[in-house]
């Protein structure tokens, strides 16, 4: 009995053995090349054929290769690699495009840095808002007279279907709606479908998208269709004005477009600052993380969201009405819900 177990014990560690060696191995593998040369080629190569608007932004990205290669050198450290890789990126002109390290982040804001804010948020809650308004959730809201304004500040802040319901129960009397997604960056293109359903008795189509796929300009994948879906519980048919302005951003850009393809919707303030790409993320040898647009995605007259979505009617905030505690697009909306629905 005592041979026999030595035999089984000698087998069973024999046909250990090998495993053991084959993941020493693993473990014993070398680590990437991370020089700057490797993590430079790394990124411009992924972006090449993964990037969804050199074309439709006429960027040259064999070009930008050209330009910036030249510039990496062996000895170079991290931080002249890292501003390198965060000038050339900037080049795209794309808010989704991003190259974070653990001592930096590269990003390019001009989508709304050229323009006016159109936004004062202390107005907003002091004058408009109020002390006694109230929240389903990050859904703020009071009656301002017989309509109903809210304010979402971030589509990252999750929308569940009880804040909705308490929404709606609130609005079903209501002479109209003001909804404000002015300087709200996105988030969670999720709570934009969510809060869109909240408006529509059919499946609305609104947008199309496509993902890029390879390395050459028209490298993608079929069109498909973008459609929001109405919700099951309690929903609003009355008229509904969206403010934007140029700080509303990615998801917000979706969700402006989804709106404005509601025949009881319309958008007012200044056109969103675009963001229609869906972002996609990679990882360079060295450890550092990127982000970039992977997708394209066009309005039903085939315009790209990535240029904003354009308003029905063009609002700036006056700055006397600021100076008064008054907010020009939102008393406009007012103004024009009031009249409308009389």
């Amino acid at each position: 009995m005592k041979r026999s177990l030595v035999k089984r014990c000698v087998f069973w560690l024999g046909g250990l053995f090998p495993l053991l060696i084959s993941c020493e191995m693993a473990w014993l593998q070398e680590d990437p090349d991370t020089s700057p040369e490797v993590v430079f080629d790394h990124l411009w190569t992924d972006l090449r054929d993964r990037y969804a608007f050199f074309d439709h932004k006429g960027i040259d990205w064999e070009e930008l290769y050209g330009t910036f290669r030249p510039k990496i050198s062996p000895e170079m450290g991290g931080e002249d690699l890292f501003d390198v890789l965060g000038e050339m990126l900037y080049e795209l002109r794309d808010g989704h495009v991003n190259l974070t390290s653990g001592f930096n982040r590269s990003r390019n804001w001009d989508w709304y840095q050229q323009f006016p804010s159109n936004y004062n948020e202390n107005v907003v809650v002091l004058s408009y808002l109020g002390k006694d308004h109230h929240r389903n959730g990050p859904l703020y809201q009071q009656f301002l007279g017989d309509v109903l304004f809210i304010t979402y500040r971030s589509f990252a802040q999750d929308i569940t279907e009880a804040d909705l319901d308490g929404v709606m129960v609130r609005a079903a009397n209501a002479r109209g709606i003001i909804l404000d997604i002015r300087s709200n960056g996105g988030g969670n293109l999720g709570n934009a479908y969510r809060l869109a359903a909240c408006f529509t008795d059919s499946r609305i189509k609104f947008a199309e998208q496509r993902w890029k796929n390879g390395p050459g300009a028209q490298d993608f994948t079929p069109w498909s269709p973008m459609e929001v879906t109405p919700r099951k519980g309690p929903k609003y048919s009355g008229n509904v004005l969206v403010l934007t302005n140029r700080r509303s951003y990615s998801a917000s850009t979706f969700f402006a477009q989804m709106m404005r393809s509601l025949p009881n919707v319309h958008l007012i303030g200044d056109q969103t600052g675009g963001g229609g790409g869906t972002p996609a993320f990679g990882e360079l040898p060295n450890g550092w993380i990127y982000r970039f647009s992977a997708t394209q995605t066009i309005d039903l007259e085939g315009k790209q969201l990535e240029d904003g979505v354009s308003v029905d009617r063009e609002v700036r905030l006056r700055r006397t009405d600021e100076n008064m505690g008054k907010d020009t697009i939102i008393e406009e909306a007012l103004r024009i819900l009031r009249e409308t629905t009389q």
